[in-house]
């Protein structure tokens, strides 16, 4: 089971990030917060202070076809908030090349 997924990048992240030094990631839903904080401390090397987490429900979505209105559900997915250590940063960017 691959505990993280990806992070999430969106505006409300950064803004966690800059100012509480927190992260945010797209987690496997069955990981519990003691796994999402061992895959962070041993992919990152970072020291973990908090894990919260929360399941986001998918939203309905609907668009207009030759056929008619087609409608349905984007999946569900967890999302893991990772409060880490003073001093200690996540650099998405340096693989990047």
């Amino acid at each position: 089971m691959e505990i993280l997924k990806k992070p999430i990048l969106t505006e409300k992240a950064s803004n966690l990030t800059e100012k509480l030094n927190r992260y945010a990631f797209q987690v496997d839903h069955r990981a519990n917060k003691l796994q999402i904080k061992a895959a962070v401390e041993k992919m990152f090397g970072v020291q973990v202070k908090s894990v919260n987490t929360a399941v986001v429900t998918g939203k309905m979505k609907s668009r207009q076809t030759k056929t008619g209105i087609a409608s349905g559900r984007v999946a569900k997915y967890k999302k893991a908030i990772i409060t880490l250590n003073d001093g200690d940063i996540i650099d998405f960017y340096s693989t990047i090349q």
